[in-house]
């Protein structure tokens, strides 16, 4: 199917050409029909002699519900502009101008209608639309005058139409879904239904969506869809669709919310955004209401310049960059400016002249993104979060990108991180002896935002080695200075009464404190089993041996006594021997040697 919305002056036939070109009456109230005036989105359909389907968006001219026409226009891959050929280009003919302008729509048809009214006009008006248009994506559509009334002209609107459908880009059936809803209401025996334009992805039966409602994120089920009235179990793009969701109560869904592919879209509310229609931005005033598919979004705007800014909008959407914006003043019945999304993950600004520098470098971005440059400024990124902006990553990658697991990362800054780890470590080994190194934690903070998988590599790659959560030089052992003589003391007694482990006046008379055991410990020199309590590292082993020839199982009692030491070493050091797995505890009071 083909998606194709109309845009024009109220009372200028907008709905009587869809129902000449249908069948179908697109007016759904019964206020409407009765004033003969188009009020919210109409819908139809209809299959071309081609065999393609196209179905029709009918949106409002009048200005009062220019919020109702941009939402049916949002999200349309194509328009159909209507100019009554007996009255010409009229006040609201500018209005939809300006949405289509802004909203970066370059495919349709214009169709010149009551051209029975006006038999000698057509030439006329014709020369009227292409000059006004001609500012916008449809200064080259083609110009078809009908009478809905008589039926001339509509064989060549037809054959014109589907001329225009056929260069449509295709569009992408594997891409992420995001599907702005228009309608929300209730079925008897098949409960929640929303309705919207699908322009890319597949929707099936029984996938799970995330559901953005106003700043609030919930997960629904598809239930069933329909299209054309026909039950479908998938439905692809471009295509109208209603989507029966299970999970959810339909006063709880209303148009400008927006169902998703879970956790492949960004959810944001600061953007920054150029100007690609209308008014400077400069100009512009501070609270907007930004249009975006069918969601309208009170906004506030902070100007760098005439042609950037940044939004601060109310809740967040799902965007991606390129996405296109439709500014309106507060109150106002008329565009005020188009704007394109530059940036959905903004920096601060704090400093004194950085809307200036902020300007300076949105102008020299590109809409669509940029591999290389997200890459680059973000020093490191996974893949996936690329493409949650909107990014395809290039068949070959970047020289100056180095991949590691999921992460691309810009080659400098990887060589500048192993640079500042480097010298960081010999830096500490200068300045405090005792110690091992850098603890991992220290160098996540000062190489951030890197994660694991990327700190082993640039430790790798900065010639160091990562043991128990420190990394420091290769083959470096802590300098022990002014506690050698103290170590070396305990070490004697050690080795002479293996249990008997110093008191804790004995090591402050030693001048060892707990760095100074740290760092005998790193060294290989003492064990710690608790704190302040210290055997020799081979105490483990030692004390597995008079164990094993103790009654199994035994008691602490015992094993006091068969080490010779006291409750305060025999406790911590069958404990430590637990941990190990080299002994198991029975019961409050018995253990056994684990064979």
């Amino acid at each position: 199917m083909f998606v194709v919305a109309t845009a024009g002056h109220v009372d200028h036939g907008k709905s009587t050409l869809v129902r000449a070109m249908t069948g179908m009456e697109p007016d759904r109230w019964e206020e409407e029909r009765r004033r003969g005036l188009t009020i919210d989105l109409g819908f139809a359909w209809t299959r071309l002699p081609s065999g393609r389907d196209v179905a029709f968006v009918d949106v409002p001219g009048h200005e009062r519900f220019l919020g109702n026409m941009l939402a049916g226009l949002g999200p349309a891959p194509a328009v159909c502009f209507v100019v009554a050929a007996d009255e010409g280009w009229q006040a609201q003919s500018s209005d939809h101008r300006d949405a289509v302008a802004a909203l970066g729509i370059e495919h349709g048809l214009v169709v010149l209608t009551r051209s029975d009214r006006a038999p000698g006009r057509a030439d006329e008006v014709r020369a009227q639309v292409r000059a006004e248009l001609a500012a916008t994506g449809l200064r080259d559509a083609p110009v078809v005058a009908v009478s809905a009334v008589t039926g001339g002209g509509l064989p060549e609107l037809t054959r014109t139409l589907d001329e225009v459908l056929r260069t449509l880009p295709a569009p992408d059936p594997t891409a992420r879904v995001r599907l702005w809803v228009d309608r929300s209401f209730t079925i008897t025996g098949a409960g929640t239904v929303v309705t919207g334009t699908l322009t890319a992805g597949t929707l099936r039966t029984g996938d799970s969506l995330q559901l953005h409602a106003r700043g609030e994120q919930r997960m629904v089920t598809v239930r069933a869809l329909h299209s054309r009235n026909t039950a479908q179990s998938a439905i692809g793009p471009s295509s109208r669709v209603a989507v029966n969701l299970r999970g959810i109560a339909a006063d709880e869904v209303q148009r400008g919310d927006v169902l998703v592919t879970p956790e492949r879209w960004p959810v944001v509310s600061g953007i920054d955004v150029r100007r690609t229609t209308g008014a400077l931005l400069s100009a512009a005033p501070l609270q907007v209401q930004v249009h975006v598919g069918t969601a309208a979004v009170p906004g506030r705007l902070r100007p760098f310049d005439g042609e950037h800014a940044r939004l601060s909008l109310d809740h967040g959407l799902p965007l991606q960059l390129g996405d296109r914006l439709v500014l309106r003043g507060p109150g106002s019945r008329s565009v005020l400016a188009g704007a394109q999304l530059l940036d959905l993950d903004p920096p601060a600004l704090t400093r004194r002249g950085d809307s200036a520098r902020r300007a300076a470098q949105l102008a020299g971005m590109v809409p669509e993104g940029d591999v290389l440059t997200e890459v680059q400024r973000r020093a490191a990124v996974r893949l996936a979060d690329l493409e949650k902006l909107g990014l395809r990553a290039p068949s070959q990658v970047p020289g100056t990108v180095r991949v590691i697991g999921d992460w691309w990362v810009h080659a400098p800054v990887l060589g500048a991180w192993r640079d500042r780890l480097r010298s960081a470590v010999e830096e500490l080994a200068v300045r405090e002896p005792l110690s091992a190194g850098l603890t991992r934690k220290a160098a996540r903070d000062l190489l951030a935002p890197a994660d694991d998988a990327l700190l082993d590599v640039v430790v790798r790659e900065a010639r160091l080695e990562s043991d128990r959560g420190v990394i420091g030089l290769p083959g470096r052992r802590p300098d022990l200075g002014a506690a050698e003589p103290g170590i070396c003391e305990i070490e004697r007694r050690l080795t002479a009464d293996p249990f008997t482990a110093p008191e804790a006046h004995d090591l402050r008379r030693l001048g060892l404190g707990a760095r100074e055991l740290a760092a005998a410990e790193r060294a290989g020199r003492l064990l710690r089993i608790g704190e302040g309590l210290v055997l020799l590292p081979d105490a483990p082993a030692r004390a597995m041996r008079e164990l094993a020839r103790l009654p199994q199982p035994f008691t602490t009692s015992q094993a006091r006594q068969a080490l010779g030491t006291s409750r305060r070493v025999a406790i911590p050091l069958l404990e430590h021997l637990d941990a190990r797995g080299w002994t198991r505890r029975l019961d409050a009071g018995h253990r056994t040697v684990v064979r």
